[in-house]
């Protein structure tokens, strides 16, 4: 009985357990409101909207806002609903509760704020609060000002300490939403403060706050000058930040540092020098410059002043300070004046007159800083470039004169001055060349060569140089001669001209109808006073072999070809029916003749040797009776026709009549 009431018990307890775990099956399968998305602190400028965000997973109850702990109603055009700014007519589709704060105000909307959503029902309790969140209308705090012991230093001003003491600024912020934020700046290196920075609200007005932060600085001779500045950071400020400056007046013995040492190349009267020699010292000192080997003062001011800065002004310059407390060390700068170059001498002549194929010499000389370089260019009228490179050192030297080199000649001295660079040009230098004939040659590997499609009109032509002019100009091919304005046939030659260079001029030979005969070497030969010169230029002639075939001249191959096989098939008829007629009219021959033929020719076959071929002499030799019957045929029945024939039966293919 004990032990029937015992499993029944136990019955009961797992009854028990499975229906608790139903029970949790239930609530979980029907699910509880929960956030998916809580409001987040937020800052608006004043008269913007905001837009504090809520969303709900599972929602069934309803949502509401509280500012301040107090609630919040829905107004038209000041607190909306986000899902019906959207167009939704359903309430808060998606679980979305969250509020848009339109034109933003620091007195209404500035606080914390709160999103919540009441119970799905009266029985389940999953009635939903967020975590608080402030939204901050921002308010520009005033500028920040500095505060040393106490009192208050107007921007700019010193802030004062005796080396080796340590000095509390203090950096203010006032009336701020939210408080400004304030960094510390010794120069250009960050300061930490000596505690974090404190914010408080303002007594006269609770929702703008004062922010304050305090620096220590220690004062030493180094950081004497130096500007302690506090920078206030606000999103309101238009720039972001506000600085408010102090300058360290730290009171030691001067140092020096020099300012306004060149950077880049100094060049004479375009660029100007300000040195200035600092002083480290309070209180003031004293300056002074000297510059090496000269026993004057250069200047008794901090700013050594050099404009415009010339030559003259290159050397050693040092500076010196000095106050009640001592002197300080002496500081030193190298100036070092850049200038363009400017040509001295260019010559020996501008005009010389060399002969040709000798040598000239030309010398350029300029100063400068740094060293110039040279080029010597020549100037050529009537080409593109219209200018040639000719040397790179002060002195040109040309060890075999032509025609080439006549023309004139400039020297151009150059450098650099901050990467830039300074060029200057001499008067141009004139060289003319006296001498024989010379037809300039071409620098083509093939040589000089005329192109022409055949019957098209060949122009050729080449530049001679000569000094004095020449008085013979012909072209020469063959066996002809043509002088300049002759002509002949398909040939004419024109009138020397004037080339654009001077003493130089153009010789041309002009030939129409082009076609293969006339592809060959032309030479233009002339002479003046001093000599004569040679020389040679290709014709070729394009389309001389390589021209496609003519139908009609196809066709008269085609046809010869035909003609001679028709001529050689009639001609071996011919000769089979000549051979029988020649037989027929033997007919009256008697048995003994004939005999007797056969067993000539019998044995003149013998003759050769068994199986062999008679020679030709012995077949071709015609019996009496033969010149007998034919003798009216004239060579037709000589010895020398037959043979002809004969050769033609014996070398020819038997022919079927």
């Amino acid at each position: 009985m004990g032990s029937h009431n015992k499993k029944h018990h136990i019955m009961d307890s797992k009854g028990l357990v499975v229906l608790v775990i139903y029970i949790i099956f239930i609530k979980a399968s029907t699910g509880l409101q929960r956030f998916s998305e809580q409001p987040r602190y937020t800052e608006v400028n004043p008269g913007e909207d905001a837009l504090l965000t809520c969303k709900v997973i599972e929602k069934r109850g309803v949502c509401s806002w509280q500012k301040d702990n107090k609630p919040v109603g829905i107004y038209p055009k000041k607190y909306e609903w986000a899902s019906s700014s959207m167009g939704m007519h359903a309430p808060h589709p998606g679980g979305d509760c969250s509020l848009w704060v339109r034109s933003a105000t620091l007195d209404f909307d500035d606080g914390i704020w709160e999103c919540q959503v009441t119970a799905s029902d009266f029985t389940t309790q999953d009635a939903l609060t967020s975590q608080p969140v402030r939204l901050v209308v921002r308010v520009a705090p005033q500028r920040p000002r500095l505060e040393q012991e106490g009192i208050h230093i107007p921007p700019g001003h010193n802030v004062t300490v005796d080396s080796g003491a340590t000095t509390t600024v203090k950096c203010v912020s006032h009336y701020g939403n939210p408080p400004a934020t304030l960094r510390w700046y010794l120069g250009d290196q960050e300061l930490l403060p000596l505690h974090p920075q404190t914010n408080s609200t303002e007594p006269d007005n609770p929702r703008t706050w004062s922010a304050a932060s305090v620096v220590q600085v220690p004062a030493t001779r180094e950081k004497h000058g130096e500007t302690l500045k506090c920078l206030a950071f606000h999103e309101s400020y238009p720039a972001r930040a506000i600085p408010v400056e102090g300058r360290l007046d730290v009171r030691y013995a001067p140092t020096i540092r020099l300012m306004g040492e060149p950077q880049i190349d100094l060049e004479e009267g375009k660029d100007s020098l300000v040195l200035r020699c600092e002083a480290d010292a309070n209180p003031p000192a004293s300056i002074v410059w000297r510059r090496a080997g000269r026993s004057e003062i250069a200047s008794l001011q901090e700013s050594l002043n050099l404009r415009p800065i010339s030559r003259r002004d290159a050397g050693l310059y040092t500076c010196q300070a000095q106050n009640s407390v001592g002197s300080s060390e002496t500081l030193s700068v190298q100036i070092d004046v850049k200038y363009p170059p400017r040509i001295t001498t260019a010559g020996p002549d501008r005009h010389t007159t060399a002969p040709l194929f000798s040598p000239a010499a030309f010398e350029c000389i300029a100063e400068g800083n740094p060293l110039p370089t040279y080029k010597w260019v020549q100037k050529i009228s009537g080409y593109g470039n219209n200018v040639v490179d000719r040397g790179s050192e002060p002195r040109l030297v040309i060890n075999n004169v032509t025609y080439d080199y006549q023309g004139e000649y400039e020297c151009r001295a150059t450098n650099y001055i901050n990467g830039q660079e300074r060029s200057v040009t001499s008067e141009p230098i004139q060289l003319q060349v006296v001498g024989a004939p010379l037809v300039l040659r071409t620098n083509s590997e093939n040589g000089h060569t005329v192109s022409v499609r055949r019957g098209e009109s060949a122009t050729i032509s080449l530049v001679v140089c000569a000094d004095p002019r020449p008085r013979h100009v012909a072209w020469e091919w063959g066996s002809l001669r043509l002088e300049a304005g002759a002509g002949v046939g398909r040939y004419r030659v024109d009138d020397v001209i004037q080339d654009s260079r001077e003493d130089c001029y153009l010789a041309t030979l002009h030939i129409t109808d082009a076609n293969p005969a006339d592809a060959r070497p032309y030479y233009l030969v002339v002479e003046n006073e001093r000599g004569v010169d040679r020389h040679a230029i290709n014709l070729r002639v394009e389309g001389m072999f390589a021209e496609p075939l003519g139908l009609s001249y196809l066709l008269g191959i085609v046809g010869g070809v035909l003609a001679a096989f028709l001529i050689l098939f009639l001609l071996c008829i011919h000769v089979v029916r000549t051979k029988k007629c020649c037989f027929k009219g033997r007919s009256t021959y008697n048995t003994k003749e004939k005999d007797s033929e056969k067993a000539d020719l019998k044995s003149r076959v013998d003759m050769t040797g068994s199986g062999g071929v008679p020679p030709l002499d012995s077949i071709y030799t015609t019996p009496t009776g033969f010149h007998h019957h034919h003798h009216h045929n004239g060579l037709q029945g000589s010895p020398e026709a037959m043979k002809v024939r004969m050769a033609a039966m014996i070398l020819s293919p038997p022919t079927r009549v």
